[in-house]
This record gives C-alpha cells, structure tokens and sequence, in this order.
C-alpha cells in the first residue's frame, strides 16, 4: 500500500484543481501493483498538516498572495513540513516524493529560495504555451509534451530571477520557462526540480477541460482575457481545451508521470 497526502492550499474557495487532483491520484491505481491510497488535508483553511507517514504528497494551488500568510500558523507547519521531508530524504535510503503546483510552486520557491517571488503587474489567466530548457527536453515530467507546450496558467504573483548559484549548488533544474510574457522580458519559471523526489510547476498540470470550460464560463475570466487581449485570443483559448496535444497531454503526463516514477521506486524497495 502506498499512502499521499493532499495539501489543500484553497484556503476554503471554490475551485476545480482538488478534484482533478483525485482524479488524477484515483487513476494512478491503474498503473500500480500496489494499492494507492490518499488522505485530503484542509491545510491553510484549518491548520491541517499532514505528518511523516506518507509516501507522496501533492501540494495544491490556490488564490492570493503567497506572503499573505506570513507568520501564521499553518504557514510555519507546512515550511516545517517540507524541511522535515527534505532532511530526511538527505538521510534516508527510503526516499518521499512531494510536487508543488502554483500558489505552492511560490511557497516552495520561498522555502528553497532558488528565484524571486513578486506581484506580476498583469494577472495571468488562461491556456499558455510554456518553453522546455534543455534540462526539461529530457526530464520525464516533460519529456513527452510538445515544444513549447500547453498548460492552464492563473496567477498573480509570478517566481522569477533564478539564483543559479543556489540552485547549483541544490543539484536542482529548472524545467521550462514562461513563452508569453508581459513582464518586461523577464519570463517566469515554470518548472523546476529540485531532486529526484522534490519538483513543482507554476502552471496547474492537473487541469482537464472540463475544469478549464468551468474557468472560461465565468462571465468575469472571460472579460479578463478580451480586455488584455482580445477575442479572437479567448476564442483560441477555448479552442485548445479539446486540442489533444494541449491541455489533455499536458493533464495526462506530467503529474501522472511524476506518480509513476514514485510508485515505482516504492514499489522497488
């Protein structure tokens, strides 16, 4: 039996990304010999950590901003969390998987500090294409998406200004990097690994369409995009939510391969 943890960072809103989360960890008994069995923690709502006894663990997106919470409780058990993961994967031959997705990505990027987290001057919502470095080409969570590929981007705060030092000396890479950008030439990362078991992306890889034609329905995210762009781009954007080498892809590859490679190893030791 292999036990994951989801992290719930929604803070109690409304959102698509938890079931599609489930959705995705129910499909992954598909391709284990060993039963995968999950646990959803209500983490910045509640205060409600999970603890060591888990194998893999997913941490979600959600809304505002990544310092609103400064301070807080449930902020200082899930920065503790991760360093505990973090140590003992240093020491220990039995290792544990976590990915980070968006407003998580941001709070992973505070902990290891491998980039700048700031406020990006123009909100990012919607489908975006995303360019692999040379690390990502060959990274099995990218590996088999197109270049540049598709993914599901709703952001205000954006990590930027990679530390390569750090990140050198972390052995970490990062993956892809914003296509489209706003912010003066100063393309957001998009993926990163850290290590074997330790990656996140800034995109939100578990969206499917019927989570994006949920996204596109609000009469106010679509107002968004017409008016940044215009509606020949909102009409592209909804267009590529049943293109199957867009969101589909990217939905079915990268954190579904991310669990493979986990249940793998698990199922090894």
């Amino acid at each position: 039996m292999i036990k994951a943890a989801i992290i719930d960072l929604y803070n109690n809103e409304k959102n698509e990304g938890i079931r599609c989360i489930k959705d995705i960890l129910f499909e992954s008994n598909e391709y284990s010999d060993s039963e995968v069995l999950f646990d959803h923690y209500e983490t910045r709502y509640k205060d409600d950590i999970p603890g060591m006894n888990y194998d893999i663990y997913i941490s979600s997106g959600g809304p505002g901003s990544p310092f609103e919470d400064e301070g807080k409780s449930w902020e200082k058990n899930y920065f503790n969390l991760i360093d505990s993961i973090w140590n003992y994967n240093q020491k220990s031959e039995k290792k544990k998987f976590i990915f980070f997705i968006c407003h998580s990505f941001q709070m992973m990027a505070r902990f290891f500090k491998f980039g700048s987290v700031t406020k990006r001057k123009q909100e990012s919502f919607g489908i975006f294409p995303f360019e692999k470095t040379v690390d990502g080409k060959d990274d099995i969570l990218l590996k088999e998406l197109t270049d540049p590929f598709y993914g599901a981007d709703f952001r205000k705060y954006q990590v930027v200004n990679p530390d390569e030092k750090l990140l050198n000396e972390l052995n970490a890479e990062i993956l892809a990097f914003e296509n489209e950008t706003a912010e003066e030439n100063n393309p957001a990362i998009m993926a990163v690994r850290i290590s074997n078991e330790i990656a996140g992306t800034q995109f939100h890889p578990e969206a499917d369409p019927e989570s994006m034609s949920f996204h596109f329905s609000q009469p106010e995210r679509k107002k968004h995009i017409i008016e940044r762009y215009d509606e020949n781009k909102y009409k592209q954007m909804i267009s590529y939510i049943e293109q199957p080498d867009k969101i589909k892809l990217t939905r079915k590859t990268v954190l579904p391969n991310f669990l493979k490679e986990a249940i793998n190893y698990l199922n090894k030791l």
